[in-house]
């Protein structure tokens, strides 16, 4: 879990503001066992900060061997046992550590987290309350109290204790769509909504995948399907696999290829034209010639955004920029984009295994000339039979004759 992960940085910085400062070991061996075991705190405090758990468990041992009251040695070897997944150790290495300093915040909020990972929900409740008992804007231990509640079937203890870790810290992203989603199961959904979007727009990609659901279904906002594509796009653009499926869908509705009623295929594709003509929306300082879309504007004047632009367009259904898309992939943007882009390579891969006709032939194309890939004329005959077009028909029988 990525609140885990943050837990134990924190922790670890807490841990080593307290140590004390002492260079690494040198060639020069340390002269008694107190600076050994210093020496080896620092190293492993080190190896810590770098993500070298096993390193840094191994120093950590090595220095309490030479000085067993080293309480600093006991709370960081508790998060890098914890940071190696040995979540039963580090329990009790952050307990020894505790029983001898509990005032040390920092570990016993590790402490609340590696229960948390053993879902030990009374006790990492109980360590957590604590810690806000001793610094009630903590707010890292608000937010593992949420996910604690959460796990309890508190919901509405959940999205009072999110609520309060952003009222200290009101950037933890995290936190705001943790709080949105538990709105949500309460059926809070003009809230949740809110919360989903604030966080969508700081860049957390499941909750513009959730942005997108409430503007697709008008759950707390005006239903906008444009709108719902536009945070499905940027979702898609971050691997969020259920907004590529949305996606999906909705280009297989407005294609005609499911069973949805005939209003909901033309709501499909005026929701892509509208998507698209909105693209302009984003370049104030691009002019347009034509009715040229934003990509092909953004090709002609060789922008880097070009194309992404133009994936976006595709995606959205636009032949143009998908025919635009195979002659950038193949000859390349001259100083802004070099031939065989992977991420155009990409999005033929997905759209052909959607099923989409002109990104199947493009991509049957690439392996059938090997363009920026190893040849494989199989793959792309393949691909091509599976293809009810003319086009495929023209370049199967270039490939097989």
């Amino acid at each position: 879990m990525l609140i885990v992960l943050l837990f134990v940085v924190v922790a670890h910085a807490a841990c080593a503001s307290s140590a004390p400062s002492v260079p690494p070991p040198s060639a020069a061996a340390p002269a008694d066992s107190g600076e050994r075991a210093r020496a080896l705190l620092a190293r492993g405090q080190t190896l810590l900060g770098r993500g070298d758990m096993v390193g840094a468990a191994i120093a950590l041992r090595q220095a309490l061997a030479l000085d067993a009251d080293l309480t600093a040695a006991r709370s960081a070897l508790g998060l890098a046992l914890y940071g190696a997944g040995d979540t039963e150790a580090a329990v009790d290495e952050l307990r020894a550590a505790l029983a001898r300093d509990a005032a040390d915040v920092g570990v016993r909020v590790a402490l609340g987290a590696a229960l948390i990972a053993r879902q030990d929900w009374t006790g990492a409740r109980a360590e957590l309350e604590e810690v806000i008992r001793r610094q009630p804007e903590h707010a890292q231990a608000h937010y593992g109290l949420g996910l604690v509640r959460y796990a309890q079937r508190d919901l509405l203890g959940a999205a009072e204790a999110y609520r309060r870790a952003l009222s200290i810290e009101p950037n933890q992203h995290d936190a705001r769509y943790n709080l949105a989603l538990v709105l949500k199961l309460a059926g809070l959904e003009a809230d949740a909504t809110r919360e989903f979007v604030t966080a969508a727009e700081a860049g957390v990609g499941r909750a513009q995948y959730f942005s997108g659901v409430a503007y697709a279904d008008g759950l707390g906002v005006p239903r906008s399907l444009p709108t719902a594509i536009a945070w499905w796009m940027r979702a898609a653009e971050r691997g969020v696999a259920p907004a590529e499926d949305a996606l999906a869908a909705l280009r297989q509705a407005a294609l005609g290829r499911s069973r949805r009623p005939i209003v909901e295929r033309q709501a499909a594709e005026q929701g892509f034209r509208d998507y698209r003509a909105g693209l302009w929306s984003q370049l104030p300082d691009v002019g347009r010639e034509g009715e040229e879309s934003a990509g092909l504007a953004l090709v002609r004047l060789r922008r880097p955004e070009a194309v992404a632009v133009l994936i976006r367009e595709a995606a959205a259904l636009d032949d143009d920029a998908q025919q635009q898309l195979e002659v950038v992939y193949e000859q390349g943007l001259s100083g802004v984009v070099a031939p065989y882009d992977a991420r155009i390579l990409a999005w033929f891969q997905r759209a052909a295994a959607e099923g989409l006709p002109r990104p199947r032939i493009a991509l049957a194309r690439v392996y059938g000339r090997g363009l920026g890939v190893p040849r494989d004329v199989p793959r792309a005959v393949a691909l091509l039979r599976a293809t009810p077009h003319e086009d495929a028909r023209r370049l199967l029988e270039e490939l097989a004759p």
